[in-house]
């Protein structure tokens, strides 16, 4: 259903004032680099809240994941309780504090810059740029997809319009404001997620006919479940899929996991906790970012599950088969514009575009800082000037706008479990070890971040039959889509990478204590 013009039109209006007004703020307080990186190390903790939060959910969550949940059931909730565990408590106590204190003190302004300086070591800050430059675009891709299909199915304008649009307003600010244009329009998009997400979740359970009904009703379709999902081992969209089976590997390995863990190695996340003066605002900012995180993913999951309900009740098929060419990053903009009143639509596309422009602003701004500032400076000698950095965002938004056109469907949850099973492969065990060691070994931070990285792209590449069918290198190589039979295929290169790139760290440190030890002897004669 199309929404009504003049509402749409008139809130819309509202929306991109009070957005352009935010970045026009950002834009005049941004005088020096750290303005523009950093955000002037000043920022309140609610904004530092509501802007990680809204940075951390996007439409990879509300619609990518929201989709899954409808295709894989309620067993997503467990990524909620990691998000929320890991995501927001661990995150700000643990690497939160030490990120702010050591950032502050080495006048750190990208994460790339932290480890570099941490580490002593220009290779580190280039490598980890790099990283950062070839990845992300992927991730940033996919929340473009989810944000121009639901415009596109909900104002029925061309995908082509609706995405160059969404790009284009998005960019302005970022590359005037910075930081801080991000960091302020953030906590004003995630204040209106929270309204759309609330009211989301209240008018589904009113149309279902209660929570207990709801969830009663879901529970009772098990026996619909699709031959294909069945033999893959779904036992129901309330229960979670049988233990070993090749869809209980993907939601556990690649979802609940792959998300859950990649989240504290986040690049575009971690520079936040360099935006505050000090601890205490972290401490503050745990209070919104809990409450947030579990109200955006929650509902998100709980939804996208319950819609098999309602399109069962009223169309008299699953969710799945609702969904626009199988594409399941459709369910749920099909949900909103067939279920839901004529306002709230717009309301949850308002809230929707806030989840997408919250996400897809730190993700440019982390990807023209890391070209501009960690990659391209480290090859050069220009200055670290705020020109060459705009320059280089724009140069990142232009290719992540490509790879949205060329993206097949149902890409959205997959390709942000890729980002973040890569930043935690290559990044977390080096950056962990820079946080809680008072001498970090530069031998073991090259071994992991290298390890990692490499094990994360050839598990990719030749095993992890998702991605490696798709790329066809291992088909190419060696005549089959993957290399490793079930169950290796379907377990996540997280999985395999992570304790690769963890064990790595700790070779190379142990070696480093060992060379240390032979050298002392010598230097003291």
């Amino acid at each position: 259903m199309a929404v009504d013009t003049g509402i749409f039109v008139g809130m819309t209006l509202v929306y991109l004032v009070l957005i352009i007004g935010l970045g026009y703020l950002g834009y005049r307080r941004t005088k020096e680099s750290d303005d523009y990186m950093v955000a002037g190390r000043k920022i309140h903790p609610v904004v530092l809240a509501l802007s990680y939060g809204a940075t951390f959910i996007s439409t990879s969550a509300i619609v990518g994941f929201g989709g899954v949940a409808a295709q894989l059931g309620m067993g997503m909730i467990w990524l909620t309780v990691l998000n929320i565990g890991l995501g927001i408590f661990i995150a700000f106590v643990f690497f939160g504090k030490r990120t702010r204190r050591i950032g502050s003190k080495l006048r750190a302004v990208t994460f790339p810059d932290l480890m570099g300086k941490c580490y002593g070591s220009p290779f580190m800050q280039y490598a980890a740029g790099l990283v950062i430059v070839l990845g992300m675009p992927l991730y940033t891709a996919a929340i473009l997809i989810g944000g121009a299909q639901f415009i596109t199915s909900t104002l029925q304008i061309p995908y082509t319009t609706a995405l160059l649009g969404f790009a284009a307003i998005v960019a302005l600010y970022v590359v005037l404001g910075g930081l801080i244009a991000v960091m302020y329009t953030d906590a004003l998009q995630g204040g209106i997620m929270l309204v759309g997400m609330t009211i989301l979740l209240a008018l589904t359970y009113v149309q279902l006919g209660g929570v207990v009904e709801a969830h009663t009703a879901l529970a009772a379709m098990s026996d619909l479940v699709p031959e294909a999902l069945a033999a893959g081992g779904l036992t129901g969209w309330a229960s979670m899929p049988a233990f070993g089976s090749s869809i209980w590997l993907t939601l556990v390995t690649t979802l609940v996991l792959g998300v859950g863990i990649g989240v504290l190695a986040q690049p575009q996340l971690v520079v936040r906790f360099m935006t505050v003066k000090d601890s205490r605002a972290l401490n503050r900012a745990v209070l919104v970012g809990g409450p947030f995180i579990l109200m955006m993913t929650g509902v998100a999951f709980t939804v996208g599950a319950l819609t098999n309900v309602y399109f069962y009740q009223n169309q008299g098929v699953i969710a799945l088969a609702a969904a626009t060419d199988g594409n399941v990053d459709t369910i749920i903009p099909n949900f909103i514009n067939t279920s839901m009143p004529d306002l709230f639509v717009v309301v949850f596309m308002l809230a929707l575009l806030a989840a997408a422009m919250s996400t897809l602003s730190s993700l440019f701004h982390t990807m023209g800082t890391s070209l501009g500032f960690d990659v391209i400076r480290r090859t050069g000698t220009e200055r670290a000037t705020m020109r060459p950095i705009r320059i280089a965002t724009v140069a990142m938004i232009v290719v992540s706008v490509v790879l949205a056109f060329v993206m097949p469907g149902s890409i959205i949850a997959r390709a942000t479990a890729m980002f973040m099973g890569l930043c935690a492969s290559a990044f977390l065990p080096a950056y962990a070890h820079a946080m809680y060691s008072s001498r970090p070994s530069l031998k073991a931070a090259k071994m992991s971040l290298v390890t990692g990285a490499v094990a994360w792209f050839a598990w990719t590449a030749f095993v992890h039959v998702k991605e490696s069918a798709a790329l066809g290198l291992s088909n190419l190589l060696f005549g089959v889509p993957a290399v490793l039979s079930a169950p290796w295929q379907d377990v996540d290169p997280l999985v395999i990478a992570l304790p690769l790139s963890t064990t790595a760290l700790l070779v190379g440190w142990a070696l480093d204590r060992h060379e240390v030890a032979l050298e002392g002897p010598v230097e003291a004669a």
